[in-house]
């Protein structure tokens, strides 16, 4: 079938992208789902900043690349094998597939899926497939984004990238559950395993950073300080019900937050920024005995400096965070029941809706950032 999709051929082009269009919207041929994949009509696609990493080429990928990979929609049809979904079901796609097979699977940790890996590497499905061609006599493939290339009115996913939802839950806030959502309230609840009556402070407000205040006040935390360079995003964390917040500019930043968290630091510290920085002043707001948790992705070539002697002397950690350590099947539904409860209000995080041929603009927006989460509307 013919679908319309949004095609990055080169990776770092000139800001504003509204200029210099990254971004193509192509008519591109979708192949029908082979055995274990199933074809899913987009009702709404998230633009994160781990899309924007791949069109100014700080996370390189395979070009020609069809992008996107927080999305939700409604099944269209089921390749061989996939018994579980039906036509109109609808799903979120989540963007590490997990074989189920591998030993990170086998031991409970699907974001580490060493098989997923290798496919998104590649720009391939889980299957190795793929099923995106230009049209005409050429037929040249176009690399999936994350096993899911969601900037497209249909895709052609593997069954293991998707989770099912219940169908009353509107398609634009579903598609933010399978990365935003599952990344920083994952990071909160699984990978910090933060208690009721913890400390937190959160760096960096963007859509994961503010889904993980979310997170940590739906876990009990009774100091949340959110912390950002953008004076509207922590008044929006103050409204999510941050306790504090900060400027990251402020030159006491790190000494503020400390007072903020009870005077001796944060018992968990989260760096969503994707700065070397950030995580580094991350580490300075954790107390002695406390975590540091880190999902931001820098450049490939970044490093962290860590004072040894604090880390040993006073029993600190520092971990990493990739999709919040979660097992989507199980976590996803439980953040959904949550946000329908009113205890995760996920909605709030929405900046507005686009339309596809707007993308560009779209990511103009996020680099300066201005927004939280926008979404492109296919119903729209």
């Amino acid at each position: 079938m013919k679908i319309r999709a949004a095609v990055l051929r080169q990776m770092g082009a000139e800001h504003p992208y509204a200029k210099s269009e990254p971004l193509k919207i192509e008519e591109l041929e979708l192949d029908r789902p082979g055995p274990g994949e199933v074809l899913v009509k987009i009702g709404a696609a998230g633009l994160c900043h781990s899309d924007l990493s791949v069109i100014n080429g700080s996370r390189p990928r395979p070009m020609p690349m069809a992008i996107g990979h927080e999305a939700a929609g409604t099944v269209v049809e089921v390749g061989e094998g996939v018994e579980d979904l039906v036509p109109g079901d609808h799903v979120v796609m989540v963007f590490m597939p997990s074989c189920g097979h591998c030993l990170p699977c086998a031991e409970g940790r699907p974001a580490l899926c060493e098989p997923g890996a290798v496919a998104n590497g590649k720009g391939r499905l889980l299957t190795g497939a793929i099923r995106l061609h230009l049209c005409g006599h050429d037929h040249s493939e176009i690399h999936h984004h994350l096993g899911c290339s969601a900037f497209a009115d249909h895709a052609v996913v593997s069954r293991r990238s998707l989770v099912k939802i219940d169908q009353d839950i509107p398609l634009p806030i579903a598609a933010l559950f399978g990365c935003a959502v599952l990344t920083g309230v994952g990071a909160v609840i699984n990978t910090a395993r933060v208690q009721p009556g913890e400390s937190v402070a959160v760096i960096g407000l963007g859509g994961v950073g503010l889904a993980a205040v979310l997170g940590a006040i739906a876990a009990g935390a009774t100091k949340v300080v959110a912390v950002d360079l953008s004076p509207e995003k922590l008044e929006l964390a103050k409204a999510l019900g941050a306790t504090a917040t900060v400027d990251a500019r402020a030159p006491d930043a790190v000494e503020q937050v400390r007072a903020h968290a009870g005077g001796a630091g944060a018992d968990f510290a989260f760096e969503f920024a994707g700065s070397a920085r950030a995580l580094e002043n991350a580490y300075k707001m954790t107390k002695r005995g406390g975590t540091t948790v880190t999902a931001g992705l820098p450049p490939p070539e970044a490093t962290l400096p860590v004072n040894i002697v604090s880390l040993v002397a006073e029993e600190r950690t520092v971990k990493g965070s990739y999709i919040g350590t979660c097992v989507p099947v199980r976590d996803l539904p439980r953040y959904v029941d949550l946000y329908k409860s009113g205890r995760l209000p996920v909605d709030k995080l929405m900046s507005g809706a686009i339309r596809l041929d707007e993308i560009n603009e779209g990511f103009d927006r996020l680099h300066d950032g201005s927004v939280v989460r926008l979404v492109v509307d296919f119903a729209g």
